[in-house]
């Protein structure tokens, strides 16, 4: 699978999979689960709520993943994952880990060829860029997928991508 780093915004990525870093409401928030939300439209927060009302009535564990339509954004579906809280006394690498795992599996179940991610937890959640960045390059540098080809991670900002390109260069 190939993997780019692209300075951008997730909303308008042209790939068959837009990972939403969700809250465990999956009703929309902040951030780049907002802003998948608003320009989706309300088809994504339908399926959202429908899920809410079947199976995850507690809201989505962190580390997991579960795809809905992408209403109105140029991707056909949309995979939710909550990511960690970054904590100092914890390790929670494995969960942040976990959320690029499982959205792979579903978007590859799904028999999507492209996937784009956002940096999972780098944003309100805390996460250390340089560090989350390795956990999501190790994730997606492993992967096997069946279906899945191309893997961009779409960075936020000129500092974030610059910061990305820098620690891929390291660690390549």
């Amino acid at each position: 699978m190939e993997i780019e780093l692209v300075e951008g915004d997730i909303t308008v990525q042209r790939v068959d999979v837009i990972v939403n870093a969700a809250n465990s409401s999956l009703l929309g928030g902040g951030g780049v689960d907002g802003a998948i939300h608003r320009k989706g439209g309300p088809e994504i927060l339908a399926e959202t709520r429908m899920l809410r009302a079947s199976k995850y009535g507690r809201g989505l564990p962190t580390g997991q993943a579960v795809a809905t339509t992408a209403g109105r954004l140029p991707a056909r579906w949309v995979v939710h994952t909550v990511g960690p809280v970054f904590s100092t006394d914890e390790d929670r690498s494995e969960l942040l880990r976990a959320c690029y795992a499982n959205s792979l599996r579903v978007a590859d179940e799904l028999g999507a060829e492209s996937i784009a991610f956002p940096l999972i937890s780098a944003g309100i959640y805390r996460w250390p860029v340089d560090d989350a960045v390795r956990r999501a390059l190790t994730v997606l540098r492993a992967a096997e997928p069946e279906h899945l080809r191309t893997a961009t991670l779409v960075l936020f900002g000129a500092d974030t991508a610059a910061a990305a390109r820098r620690v891929a260069a390291e660690d390549s």
